[in-house]
């Protein structure tokens, strides 16, 4: 970022994240599916996913992460909690009030639904009222609880989803800063509202899983394409691309197709599943603690998902070292 462009902006300044104890391998999984270990490896790259024991909701994950995410940049507050989720512990009111309350903050806070895009839906809200003036300090929790939502005898949604919860700290700074979220794209597509969807009156979440995996490929590449050349990078500049963890098989596709090398590309599915609005901090988080980004790293966040939705981010590292919690 060249000082004539240098402007204010939000920058990431902590990361947090928050497991379940519990692990459910593959061959848990299968015990009740007509499926195996190998099966659902080689078709979704995942090998275990958490899941909240009884009696843990999403707003406890969330509530976590964020503590932890504060923790990570050594602040006690902010001014605004923005909750990404699907699965939220009660269709009213807003779950995010409550996660600020425990979080002992008196911030403004509600909660957005974008699905697996939420996360990146979240970032670019914030980071829109950051840069407008509208608060100076913003936590964006990503966080979903999908085994409240799934049907554990289907085998298309059963072997992907996994719990859990990450989050960011957003503070007012500079472009040129570390951490500094230079841009955001976001898109949808309301045609495609039956491809991942939740039916009138049905209890359980659906996915079409063929359809959606050639949308996701395309979209999330042209998404993550676009977004780089509006800062300016070539894809040979992108130190990581950090994607929605639905798919292996999806990851590796959109990588090939945007010229990335495997190294490049970060990945955690195989040990947490497809967690949604959770999906781009937690392997952020992972990633910075197995030292794969580092300060100065320019990264593109990518995710794609029911809504239709998906949106892409431009962000340079900060180096904000991770805070991992485990919730029973």
């Amino acid at each position: 970022m060249t000082a004539a462009n240098d402007r204010v902006g939000a920058v990431v300044t902590g990361l947090g994240t928050c497991l379940p104890e519990a692990v459910v391998t593959n061959d848990e999984v299968s015990r009740h599916l007509d499926t195996d270990h190998a099966w659902i490896h080689s078709r979704t790259g995942i090998e275990r996913r958490r899941r909240v024991s009884e009696g843990t909701g999403t707003g406890d994950l969330a509530v976590a992460a964020g503590a932890a995410a504060l923790k990570s940049a050594g602040r006690d507050g902010c001014d605004l909690v923005l909750l990404a989720t699907t699965t939220p512990d009660r269709r009213c009111p807003a779950t995010a009030p409550w996660v600020a309350s425990q979080l002992g903050l008196a911030a403004a806070a509600f909660d957005l639904s974008a699905v697996c895009s939420g996360f990146v839906y979240g970032l670019t809200v914030a980071s829109s009222m950051i840069t407008a003036g509208s608060c100076d300090r913003a936590l964006v929790i990503g966080a979903d609880a999908y085994s409240s939502i799934v049907d554990p005898d289907d085998r298309t949604t059963a072997v992907v989803f996994g719990d859990g919860a990450g989050a960011v700290l957003l503070e007012r700074g500079r472009t040129s800063d570390p951490g500094a979220v230079l841009h955001t794209e976001l898109g949808s597509d309301g045609t495609g509202d039956d491809l991942i969807t939740i039916p009138p009156r049905g209890e359980y979440l659906t996915m079409r899983g063929s359809d959606v995996y050639s949308r996701a490929v395309t979209t999330m590449t042209e998404s993550a394409r676009s977004v780089a050349g509006k800062v300016g990078w070539d894809m040979a500049d992108v130190d990581a691309f950090v994607g929605h963890q639905a798919n292996i098989r999806i990851l590796k596709s959109v990588a090939k197709r945007l010229g990335l090398p495997p190294e490049r590309v970060i990945s955690n599915i195989a040990d947490v599943g497809n967690t949604a609005a959770a999906s781009i901090p937690l392997a952020l988080a992972d990633a910075a603690t197995e030292g794969r980004i580092g300060t100065g790293d320019r990264l593109i966040l990518t995710a794609f998902g029911g809504g239709l939705t998906w949106g892409s981010a431009a962000v340079v590292w900060s180096g904000a070292e991770p805070v991992h919690e485990v919730r029973d």
